[in-house]
């Protein structure tokens, strides 16, 4: 889902990397307001961990890759979007200035998909299923799998947009790889989130209140 430089034409890249700056600067207003010495590790290990996860790609082929996304794990975990607009565009800015793993032009359009869009998709809908269903763990899973699905098709949408593959095709792909990977951020979210639940729940104790489903 990284996407290289000279897939999406310039005009194009400096208005998604406008909106990302955007966004950028309301994450960072909230890192501002929120964060406080207590959570400032969690920050850390949550980074950590996404950079690992994201680090497995998959080939799916007219150039881009799949992989986990890690948005929906940390916007919940912190209970805000902002949080995984935060902690993405530092993940997404070491990977693509040092190991060049997605380009810098498209680096905005990288942050919409994996820190904006994943991180709205998978606060939101996890709010969203936890009032329908209760359980916070399965609500969770839920979320990280739309969270790591959405993204990959506004992705191929954008490459369509930029002419750089056909839309039908590059839904299908993108897609279909990131429907079965997000099954596995499901899981590892789920999991994660009843870890900490478990064993720090005061670090997360407004977003998960209620644990299981009465």
């Amino acid at each position: 889902m990284h996407i290289p430089d000279a897939f999406i034409p310039l005009p194009q890249a400096a208005v998604y990397w406008i909106i990302a700056i955007i966004f950028v600067a309301l994450a960072l207003k909230w890192a501002r307001t929120e964060l406080n010495e207590e959570k400032m590790p969690l920050i850390a290990v949550l980074a950590a961990g996404i950079f690992a996860i994201q680090a497995f790609n998959l080939p799916v082929g007219m150039g881009t890759s799949g992989h986990l996304v890690g948005g929906a794990l940390a916007a919940i975990v912190l209970g805000s979007p902002y949080a995984a607009v935060f902690i993405l565009s530092i993940v997404l800015i070491i990977q693509g200035v040092i190991f060049g793993d997605g380009g810098i032009t498209t680096m905005g359009a990288n942050i919409i998909n994996m820190g904006v869009i994943g991180g709205f998709v998978g606060y939101y809908s996890f709010k969203g299923i936890k009032a329908a269903i209760g359980n916070c763990y399965a609500s969770a899973g839920i979320a990280a799998w739309m969270a790591c699905l959405i993204p990959a098709l506004a992705c191929a949408i954008e490459m369509f947009i930029a002419g750089t593959f056909p839309l039908v095709p590059g839904i299908i792909a993108m897609g279909t790889y990131h429907a079965l990977i997000g099954i596995i951020e499901g899981s590892i979210t789920a999991g994660a989130i009843y870890l900490i639940h478990t064993t720090r729940p005061d670090l997360m104790e407004a977003e998960t209140a209620g644990g299981v489903a009465a």
